[in-house]
């Protein structure tokens, strides 16, 4: 039996995993000192808070999370066409102890079974929005061409100084990226102006990470973005972590499985609210491993960008649910799949109850 680390290999790989990867039962995702000083989230219910970028952020009772305030006053760029007067990135010059610190946590994990993972959040589409909001971000890549693209220049720049600096003191193997491109329905951008705005830049970030020990990059998206697999592909993303129900993930597998992992297909909204019960876990993860077909190119996933959920228990209920099926499809006990694995750490708590019931229940 393939530890957890070497069966999503595999699975990646196309090279016969003998189970279904179960969620992030082999990435553990671990911050930088960027993450845990310069990025902070508000408290729910809790007073603003203003990042290394300026943005403010606000987590308002019963939201599902934090997101960026766009009021007037609080809007990071203020003219887009003189962005640079508002921009100016955080610095990275950290005491040499806070590098020792983050990497402890990474030189405690047992990379024979699972990856060590950086988190890298917010994206560089993420972060234009988080500068000047939703609309007016949508708004300034249809009218602003010159100035989003040496924005982005600016970003990805930042990034790769940041790239270098995890990259040469934390040494993880994996990199979980997030930046949303898409609704449930359609990708922000038509396909075309995502490639002229995305594709190079990214491929250089993700070269970067690939040639300096990073194996596997994982890209959070949790959206539809069918149309654009091909540029994810030629970026160098081994696994688009978040692809909802509405791409046709069966079919995304079967076309480009051999090219790109698929880490989703149940969405949230089957398992992640109030009134779900353990039987809606089941059924979600027999219907999505079902409906694929096979464990080579795909891992069954909530489409959360992280190990958790927004209701306790529901990522725990699938958790047990795909150890179940990955037990009674390949015969392996129970214990032998927590033997392959770290123990479960979920680093994303649900915030709310529902009526999930499992061996995993708080």
């Amino acid at each position: 039996m393939y530890t957890a680390r070497e069966n999503m290999r595999r699975c990646i790989a196309n090279d016969k995993p003998d189970r279904f990867v179960n969620q992030y039962e082999a990435l553990q995702i671990l911050p930088t000192p960027f993450m845990m000083f310069h990025n902070p989230r508000p408290e729910k219910g809790g007073p603003e808070v203003v990042n290394a970028w300026g943005v403010t952020n606000a987590y308002p009772e019963n939201s599902p999370s934090a997101f960026p305030v766009h009021t007037p006053d609080k809007v990071v760029i203020k003219d887009f066409e003189e962005w640079q007067e508002y921009v100016k990135a955080p610095s990275l010059d950290y005491p040499e102890e806070e590098w020792d610190k983050a990497k402890s946590l990474y030189d405690a994990i047992d990379r024979t079974k699972s990856y060590a993972c950086t988190i890298v959040a917010p994206g560089l589409f993420e972060q234009t929005h988080h500068l000047c909001g939703m609309d007016e971000a949508l708004v300034n890549y249809m009218m602003y061409e010159d100035e989003m693209g040496d924005l982005l220049k600016y970003l990805k720049d930042w990034e790769l100084q940041y790239a270098e600096l995890i990259c040469s003191k934390l040494h993880p193997d994996a990199i979980l990226h997030h930046d949303d491109w898409g609704s449930e329905q359609n990708t922000f951008l038509p396909p075309s102006m995502f490639e002229d705005y995305f594709l190079e830049n990214y491929k250089e970030i993700y070269k970067y990470y690939h040639d300096h020990g990073v194996e596997v990059i994982a890209h959070h998206s949790d959206s539809f973005g069918a149309t654009i697999v091909p540029y994810m592909i030629e970026m160098g993303i081994d696994v688009w972590q978040g692809p909802m129900h509405t791409n046709n993930v069966p079919e995304l597998v079967k076309q480009y499985g051999k090219q790109i992992t698929f880490m989703g297909e149940i969405d949230n909204k089957f398992v992640d609210f109030d009134t779900a019960t353990y039987d809606d876990c089941v059924k979600a993860v027999k219907d999505a491993c079902e409906s694929v077909g096979t464990n080579e190119g795909f891992i069954p996933c909530i489409t959360q960008g992280g190990p958790g959920s927004l209701f306790i228990d529901a990522y725990e209920g699938l958790w047990q649910a795909i150890d179940e099926y990955n037990t009674a499809r390949f015969g392996f006990t129970q214990e032998q799949l927590d033997d392959a694995r770290m123990p479960m750490s979920v680093t994303l708590p649900g915030r709310y109850k529902c009526n999930i019931k499992c061996r995993y229940t708080k």
